[in-house]
């Protein structure tokens, strides 16, 4: 269970003049993830979903608020105030230096995450890459590539091992990024905007290769997307932001059965629902454009 309490994060600016400005990009967010669900998080741009997404992977702290998985505190806010710095060096003041190294704001959780430019090393092969990460996991030499390569079979890259990326296609490579993401043995895969950068007939392909892995795995998943075709067909549910600063403008259950038809009627009907909401927000509410 992932669980998000409040989630604001502020942004301080300094402008050309040398005035300070602040920007927030997320405002109070509330959300709960199923274990084993496939939550789809859309909104218009510049609304904060790859700020939320880095805060469910403790890749930065929020201002406020804070993400728990399992009950266990993803990473504390940041202290802002003479008191609460007091409060949090208190609080994480071990026996050494190496302690606090050790424990001070680390994520406690298996989380791997996919970003839209595939983030895979271009002077390692796909092997490489795969046995690299489990490397930087502590997993034994011995074991790295008799775990790495079901993985990269299972992705359609068995015969592409000893390929560098510039000598794969975008599909490819964004393959390369799941199997590695699945070989570290993740509870959660994060992913941001994963399929954007390749043509129609290859993404749809890359999203059913994704239901397939879920499906044998079981893991949770949150996908940012600008695609609402994308969201109704993978996810069990839709969470839309608001036009900036980001908050949770709706949440859409996904309930038709898979394996699903981007033709039936209630997946038609879903899509032109949300795609609805975007449209008031954007001649409504905000400028923004999706």
């Amino acid at each position: 269970m992932i669980e998000a309490r409040g989630i604001t994060k502020f942004f301080s600016i300094v402008n050309d003049d040398r005035t300070a400005d602040g920007l927030t990009a997320v405002l109070s967010v509330s959300l709960k993830i199923g274990a084993g669900k496939i939550v789809s998080i859309l909104g218009p741009s510049g609304c904060g979903k790859s700020t939320f997404l880095e805060i469910l992977a403790g890749l930065q702290a929020p201002t406020e608020g804070k993400v728990l998985i399992d009950g266990v505190t993803v990473l504390e806010p940041l202290p802002s105030t003479r008191r609460e710095m007091e409060e949090y060096r208190r609080k994480y003041q071990f026996i050494s230096p190496l302690a606090n190294g050790m424990f001070r704001d680390r994520p406690k959780h298996d989380i791997a995450m996919i970003f839209q430019d595939y983030a895979v090393f271009p002077w390692m092969t796909a092997l490489q890459n795969v046995t690299f990460a489990l490397k930087l996991r502590g997993v034994a030499r011995a074991e790295r590539i008799p775990r790495a390569l079901p993985f990269l079979k299972s992705v359609g890259l068995g015969d592409s091992l000893n390929k560098y990326p510039s000598q794969l296609s975008g599909g490819m490579r964004q393959r390369l990024a799941l199997a590695r993401a699945l070989a570290v043995g993740p509870k959660i895969i994060l992913m941001d905007e994963p399929f954007a950068a390749v043509d129609t007939i290859t993404r749809e392909r890359l999203q059913d290769d994704l239901l397939r892995l879920w499906n044998e795995t079981g893991i949770t998943i949150v996908l940012v997307t600008h695609d609402t075709d994308e969201a109704v067909y993978l996810s069990d549910e839709i969470v839309v932001f608001s036009p900036p600063p980001g908050s949770v403008r709706n949440v859409f259950p996904v309930t038709s059965p898979r394996p699903r038809r981007r033709s039936d009627p209630e997946h038609v009907n879903l899509k032109s629902r949300v795609e609805a909401l975007f449209k008031y927000d954007i001649d409504h509410e905000s400028e923004y454009s999706i």
